[in-house]
């Protein structure tokens, strides 16, 4: 385990580095608890704990919420918009996508080599979203709930949800070749 301040390489089970001294555990970013290095989950609330790529930090997912995964011009538009700030009644569009098979994809894998095939297509479906200025309400395992018309108000809404979820098909076709690489056969469900 490499050590994030000083750089010097620790045994795996370590809990302070050995040349600094500085401690290993990190806090869970649901509710601060502090989790042992290698916890998969809160050892307080539960929520998952994903080890950094190189293994010297605990990090939750960042689909956890919507301000690690909303892009940076929206969150300005949307602080920005005196309705979407108050509040108003208005109608939306909600679109839901999700992963056809996915769970005979997973169910034979880790948690950790999952995420690494689902996290890369949850952001190709949320830039589709954001592109069309909707917003990823909830992320959902292998799937995304994500609202058009609110909070930003736009009044071709249904439109922008049908071209995003146009958009998530495009991009689930070019995507087929890097998830076969994996093992993962991804097909589409047109109605």
């Amino acid at each position: 385990m490499t050590c994030p301040q000083c750089q010097h390489e620790n045994p795996v089970d370590a809990a302070f580095c050995d040349e600094c001294g500085a401690r290993f555990e990190a806090a869970c970013a649901a509710c601060g608890e502090p989790n042992r290095p290698g916890a998969k989950f809160c050892r307080k609330c539960g929520q998952p704990l994903i080890q950094s790529i190189t293994g010297s930090q605990t990090e939750t997912s960042r689909f956890t919420s919507p301000e690690k995964y909303t892009p940076k011009h929206l969150v300005e538009k949307i602080l920005t918009s005196k309705a979407a700030l108050e509040g108003e009644r208005k109608q939306v569009t909600v679109l839901f996508a999700d992963l056809k098979g996915s769970m005979e994809l997973l169910a034979d894998r880790d948690p950790e080599e999952a995420r690494k095939i689902l996290d890369p297509v949850l952001t190709l479906m949320m830039d589709a979203v954001h592109h069309y200025e909707g917003t990823v309400n909830q992320v959902m395992g292998d799937g995304i709930m994500a609202l058009f018309g609110a909070p930003l108000a736009h009044e071709d809404h249904a439109v922008r949800a049908c071209y995003a979820a146009l958009r998530m098909q495009d991009i689930a076709l070019d995507a087929r070749g890097s998830l076969a690489r994996v093992g993962a056969k991804l097909e589409l469900f047109r109605s």
